[in-house]
């Protein structure tokens, strides 16, 4: 693990009256893929997000004092203990940054504003709200006299272990993860601001072609990178267009980043097919869907494109100026190819918001 970040004293009297607070954590929709790690979660290629604002991860929690770590975890006010075991071995894993939390009692009381299999990234919203949650308790239980930065990086960096993806959830609008622009870092991720303001509220509506959950979890295609034959190929390709985003998103040039943007998704699902075991995880209707956005684009000239996850759910990105436009043509050409015509609208998001 990366001594980015000291280990510091702490004072657990400090919690002698005991702490709430909740955390609202979203997902985010990555533009370039992060697809492809290695040693501890590390990225083998850059990649830029989208942090959105209504799917995301609502976490309450009471901290008391302990003579030992103790968790009592709720997934919408229900014993989990299926993910309390994941939730369970990130807190032991991150006493190494967070020593106090062998001093603590954790309840916990989580849901998600999202359906499950939904083709929005839970993990990436949970992981940020955990690492969130650690730095919150921080604050209070140490002397230290951080700046908001900080912690914004030190969260990024503690919930980049738990899900790479998530290290981007933590930055409101857009995140940059993996070294390339100016203090970018492989360890966590930094705020993306350098856009012009067509981009800024851009819009995300997620049709749910399947809620089943996908063949293959998301931790095996990564690992199928490592002998993949275009590996090479694929991070090359990913850092030249995270280059190109880059310029088209600072001068507003939105058909370049759709085209980036089509490409990089397509180039996602080119990947999975080629893998050894090969996967295909799109459907017939994530394909009409696709041709859909296609021409009604050359049609009507309306700022709109498509993205893709690890799945079949297709991600309909448009300008905020395009708004009503783009919704009655998804209302119109796209909800009847969605499983029980589910469409999820969201938007560009501000990040992690904690409540005391």
């Amino acid at each position: 693990m990366s001594t980015n970040f000291t280990l510091i004293d702490f004072d657990i009297d400090k919690l002698d009256n005991g702490l709430e607070f909740t955390v609202k954590s979203p997902s985010n929709i990555a533009l370039i893929k992060y697809w492809g790690k290695y040693g501890e979660q590390l990225p083998s290629n850059p990649s830029l997000s989208v942090t959105l604002n209504n799917a995301y991860t609502q976490t309450t929690y009471k901290i008391q004092r302990s003579s030992e770590f103790e968790l009592d975890f709720k997934f919408e006010s229900k014993p989990n203990d299926k993910f309390k075991q994941r939730v369970e071995k990130f807190f032991k894993r991150a006493a190494v940054v967070f020593p106090f939390i062998e001093n603590i009692k954790v309840e916990m009381d989580s849901h998600n504003s999202f359906p499950h299999s939904s083709g929005i990234a839970s993990s990436a919203a949970s992981m940020a709200n955990f690492a969130s949650a650690l730095c919150e308790i921080e604050k209070v239980v140490t002397n230290e006299d951080h700046d908001e930065e900080y912690y914004l990086m030190k969260a990024s960096f503690m919930a980049r272990l738990g899900s790479g993806s998530a290290s981007r959830s933590i930055y409101p609008k857009m995140a940059i993860w993996g070294k390339s622009v100016l203090g970018s870092s492989q360890d966590y991720a930094i705020v993306h601001d350098q856009f012009d303001e067509i981009f800024e509220g851009i819009c995300d509506s997620i049709a749910i072609v399947s809620s089943k959950e996908k063949s293959v979890s998301s931790t095996a295609g990564h690992a199928l990178m490592n002998e993949h034959p275009f590996a090479k190929t694929r991070f090359m390709n990913a850092s030249n267009n995270f280059n190109k985003l880059l310029f088209a998103l600072k001068t507003g040039d939105f058909n370049t980043f759709a085209k980036i943007v089509e490409s990089e998704a397509l180039e996602l699902h080119g990947l999975m097919m080629n893998s050894d075991p090969s996967f295909i995880l799109m459907e017939p209707n994530t394909l009409e869907i696709i041709n859909r956005i296609r021409e009604f684009r050359v049609q009507t000239n309306c700022a709109i494109c498509f993205t893709l996850d690890a799945g079949p759910n297709v991600h309909i990105m448009y300008l905020k100026k395009d708004e009503k436009q783009a919704k009655e043509f998804i209302d119109q050409e796209v909800k009847s190819l969605c499983a029980d015509s589910l469409v999820i609208h969201d938007h560009m998001g501000n990040g992690v918001i904690v409540e005391r």
